[in-house]
This record gives structure tokens, C-alpha cells and sequence, in this order.
């Protein structure tokens, strides 16, 4: 593979790292980038940003036998440095900013509760929901007991409407359990609620344009030509050395095929699942899986949650975006243990997935977030890097893919090296 780009000196194990994931992994077309103290040390990419003619356009197979032929030409297109591409569950770690920006700015209580922002939500035993059991997975409503359309899902009316009227599966406040879709209606209707503004349109009028991110939770539509085109992937070889396991436990991969599960029900709030390459789809602000990003926008944004940007076009703070209090916040431990939902032990801050054997990160002070099928963003103030990689190969799995780990690892082996 003909990997593009740069990267700085003592980072070449993460050249390394990029390359092979193409020849172990069945990789297709991907980007990794790393800042490091408000620098870019890292940026590199290769493949192709649309799949073969007769791939699968997404990983639906995890659920029935259905496949979508993706469209694709005779040839298929290369990636670029600017190519962007659908990050899924990476959405909800920009997403989380907002409601922390909004509390930084004394905007929105993260104690008080959510029906005080949208009445309507307090129906069906959920009047003790708070705005932090939103962010950490807790408020017990990851699924619908009538799952959505496609297009309701994207309609700016069903899915707040469905949450509100959906009663909890537990008790608010006292398990956890990842919110997979519901997220999106959850989030996205507080922040409307609070800002008179979409969540989308927020994050592009406060981070993305201040910051200069290609990042959109929308697409306009002059755009699409950018965006890589989602397709599954198998890997080519995985020695058990280069990476964790492949093979899901027992329970996990039960919870999947169980059509009663909360697993299930869970990711199938939307019923047939979208297909996350149609346009409609991508011009929806779905912030649990509908962001679309370029890997250099997502390194930035979590470089600048927890220090400056040199280069930033913003006024506030220098171009950093959380003060010490709210970086703390979002890192600090609110939900642990058994996950209702993903059936393994998880750990949430603020809306921020933390460092743990379900999804490793960099160390135990990073915090980010996992899109389902690849795709990994985070930062780690000890080491001052903000870490990016995205993938149009999807692969099964939520948590740990072993394409992100292998460059997870060679950032560790980088810095340790610069270090010693």
C-alpha cells in the first residue's frame, strides 16, 4: 500500500502501524492524524473512499443476512488528504462537548434535571432524569419499544418525541447502559431546547468554524464528494499478538443475535437499519452516529478540548475549548461496570468513553470515543496528544477494533521512545 503523508521524527512506528493494517486488517481506506502540544506530528492516508462494486455498504449482517450493494465505478476512487467520512459513535464525543461548552458558559445545569429544559420528557417515570445521566449512559432509555423508520429517525420531530414518551428499562440513575441510538434524540433535543439552535448547527457556529475543523453533524449537500463511502470489511490475517481478541465472548455475540435483547433493541431503535451512504442520511444531525469528519478535524477538536491551537480562528481561551474544571469533568469516572447493553464492563465520564479493557486508549487519563466499525478519536492531557483515525472498512465490533489499537500502540511506542 502507498501510504501518504508526513509524520515527525520518532513517530515512524506509527507510519508503520498505518501500513500494515492494510496487509493484517483487510483495511481499505483510512486516515490517521496526532497532535501533540497544538502540533501536528502525524498525518497520513491511503486506499480507496469507495468500495469495490458488490461490497456491502455497511455492516447490517451483524443483524440478518441483508446486504446493500454500495454503488462504485469501474475504478475506485483514491483517498485524499480531504476526504471525510461518516465516523458513527466518534459523533457522540463531539456531541458531549456541547453540553459541557453550555455549562461552562453557565447555560445549562448538569445537576439539574432534564424536564426542566423539556417538559415533555418527564412522562413515563423519567421526572428524576438528570442532564448527566444523559451524558454517561444512565437515564435508562437506550431503546424504543416502537423503533423508528429511517426517515422518522432523521425528521427533527419522531425521535425527540419517542424518547419522551418512552418509559425507562431501569430505574434512572442506578445502572448504565449504552444509549447506542437513542442517544442522538436525547442529546440533540436538550440542546435545542436550552439554545434555540440544532445541535448541528451549534457545533458548526461554536467549534467547527472557530476551530477551521472539516467536521459536520449535517452535510451540505456541495459537500458529498468528500465523503468516503462506507463498506464491511473482513481481515486478512490477525495473529492474536497483533491486537485484542477478534472473536467476541459467548455472551456478547449471543446479546447480538437475541432479537429480545437490550443489545439488539438497543441498536435497532432505528428499524431497517439506515444506510449511512444515502445523502438524506447525511445531511441529518444524528449526533450518536451521523457526524461526518476528516481524521485531521477530529485530532483537532481533541487537541483543543484540553490545550491551545496555534492556529486556532477563535478569541476564546486561545483556541482551547475546556477550562481545567470542565476537563476534569469530562474524565472523571461516572459510569463503570457491567454495561447493560454492551454486555461487557465499560467506563464513561461526561459523555466520553475512558481508558479500560473495552476500549483501550492511549493511558488512564485519556478520554474519547469509539464509532462502531472502526473509527476512534480521543486525547490524553499527560501526554498532550489529540488522536484521530477513520475508516470507510467496517468491521464488526463497537469498542476495540483492531486496526485502531495497532496505531493506539505505536503512538505509545513513539512517545515512549521521545521520552526515554
Amino acid at each position: 500500500m502507498d501510504v501518504q503523508g508526513t509524520v515527525a521524527d520518532g513517530f515512524e512506528p506509527v507510519r508503520d502501524a498505518f501500513a500494515a493494517n492494510f496487509a493484517r486488517h483487510g483495511e481499505r481506506g483510512a486516515a490517521v492524524v496526532l497532535y501533540r502540544e497544538g502540533e501536528k506530528v502525524v498525518d497520513l492516508w491511503g486506499g480507496t473512499k469507495t468500495p469495490d462494486s458488490g461490497e456491502a455498504s455497511d455492516d447490517r449482517k451483524d443483524f440478518d443476512d441483508r446486504k446493500d450493494n454500495g454503488e462504485s465505478g469501474d475504478e475506485p476512487e483514491p483517498w485524499a488528504q480531504d476526504t471525510a467520512q461518516v465516523v458513527r459513535s466518534v459523533t457522540k464525543g463531539v456531541a458531549a462537548a456541547v453540553p459541557l461548552l453550555l455549562h461552562q458558559r453557565g447555560q445549562l445545569d448538569l445537576d439539574g434535571r432534564v424536564s426542566t429544559y423539556w417538559p415533555e420528557f418527564k412522562a413515563a417515570g423519567k421526572e428524576r432524569v438528570l442532564v448527566r445521566h444523559l451524558l454517561t449512559h444512565r437515564t435508562g432509555v437506550p431503546v424504543l419499544d416502537t423503533p423508528l423508520t429511517p426517515a422518522e429517525a432523521i425528521d427533527g420531530i419522531s425521535g425527540p418525541r419517542a424518547v419522551a414518551a418512552q418509559r425507562p428499562v431501569w430505574e434512572p440513575g442506578t445502572a448504565h447502559g449504552y444509549h447506542a441510538q437513542t442517544y442522538s434524540w436525547l442529546l440533540g433535543e436538550l440542546v435545542r431546547r436550552v439554545t434555540g439552535r440544532t445541535i448541528g448547527r451549534w457545533i458548526a457556529e461554536e467549534i467547527a468554524r472557530p476551530l477551521g475543523l472539516d467536521l459536520w453533524l449535517g452535510l451540505p449537500e456541495e459537500l458529498r464528494g468528500r465523503v468516503g463511502r462506507i463498506a464491511a470489511v473482513e481481515a486478512l490475517s490477525a495473529p492474536a499478538a497483533q491486537g485484542p481478541r477478534l472473536r467476541p465472548k459467548r455472551s456478547v455475540a449471543e446479546a447480538y443475535r437475541d432479537p429480545e435483547s437490550l443489545t439488539r433493541r438497543a441498536f435497532a431503535a432505528i428499524t431497517p437499519l439506515p444506510d449511512e451512504n444515502d445523502p438524506a442520511y447525511l445531511a441529518a444531525e444524528l449526533p450518536a452516529s451521523g457526524g461526518v469528519a476528516t481524521a485531521e478535524a477530529l485530532a483537532r477538536f481533541y487537541a483543543a478540548l484540553i490545550g491551545p491551537l496555534p492556529s486556532a480562528r477563535t478569541a476564546r481561551s486561545g483556541g482551547r475549548l475546556f477550562a481545567p474544571a470542565t476537563l476534569t469533568m469530562a474524565r472523571t469516572e461516572e459510569s463503570a461496570g457491567p454495561d447493560r447493553v454492551l454486555v461487557v464492563g465499560t467506563r464513561f465520564g461526561l459523555g466520553y468513553m475512558l481508558h479500560g479493557p473495552a476500549c483501550p486508549l492511549l493511558g488512564p487519563g485519556s478520554f474519547g470515543h469509539p464509532g462502531r466499525g472502526g473509527s476512534l478519536a480521543f486525547a490524553d492531557p499527560e501526554a498532550r496528544v489529540g488522536f484521530a483515525y477513520v475508516t470507510n472498512g467496517m468491521r464488526r465490533g463497537v469498542t476495540a477494533d483492531p486496526r485502531a489499537q495497532a496505531l493506539v500502540r505505536a503512538v505509545r511506542t513513539s512517545l515512549a521512545a521521545r521520552e526515554a
